[in-house]
């Protein structure tokens, strides 16, 4: 795997998302999230996806992932894609309950969602200039279909995210985006195969333990 600087991930980018956690408070008001993970949080296709104990339900969250070149600050969105190396796609997971607890406090949600583990990651992948709003990516737990997202879907493009990162961070090269999850997301337990796969992309695969 090309080596990561830093983890930078999208929240709040798919309407039907959002409208299956709206029980738990999570509305759409026109903003997306933006969080960080640490590095330690990436798990590469064929390790073990280890589950954290004790502290409520895991939930998968499949995302379109992609890898800058670069770029610097105030990047504009017309020029956002020349700054794109590479191409994946990786789960957000997150501890779903510790969330809802945080997000109902007004506080960060790093304990949910950037603990070590939190983000198997596929190979890396060439990026050939596709457009990455017209690709449709899969996530199957134990052979069954739980995710299918088409990235037309987004309410804020990959082009646009580069760019209103780039508002508060100099981009760097090795820095990636998650770019957020479609809708059903659901739990894991320990011993669920994970696949996650999109056509021009690949096809990666985890084991939870």
């Amino acid at each position: 795997m090309d080596t990561v600087n830093r983890i930078f991930c999208i929240g709040k980018n798919y309407a039907a998302h959002v409208a299956e956690l709206a029980h738990l408070g999570h509305k759409t008001d026109g903003e997306c999230v933006i969080f960080m993970k640490p590095v330690s949080a990436i798990v590469e296709e064929g390790a073990p996806v280890v589950l954290p104990k004790g502290r409520g339900e895991v939930h998968h969250e499949a995302e379109l992932v992609v890898q800058l070149t670069g770029g610097g600050r105030d990047i504009p969105r017309e020029e956002a894609l020349d700054c794109i190396s590479g191409i994946t796609l990786g789960l957000d997971l997150t501890l779903r309950e510790l969330q809802t607890e945080l997000k109902n406090k007004g506080l960060p949600w790093e304990l949910a969602k950037a603990f070590d583990g939190s983000a198997p990651l596929g190979e890396m992948r060439p990026y050939l200039n596709q457009d990455l709003q017209q690709l449709e990516f899969s996530l199957h737990v134990n052979g069954r279909l739980r995710q299918h997202g088409r990235t037309a879907d987004m309410l804020f493009p990959v082009a646009q995210q580069i760019s209103i990162l780039s508002q508060t961070w100099a981009l760097e090269p090795g820095d990636i985006i998650f770019t957020g999850t479609p809708k059903g997301v659901g739990p894991l337990k320990a011993g669920d195969e994970l696949v996650l796969e999109s056509r021009g992309i690949g096809r990666f695969r985890w084991m939870c333990a």
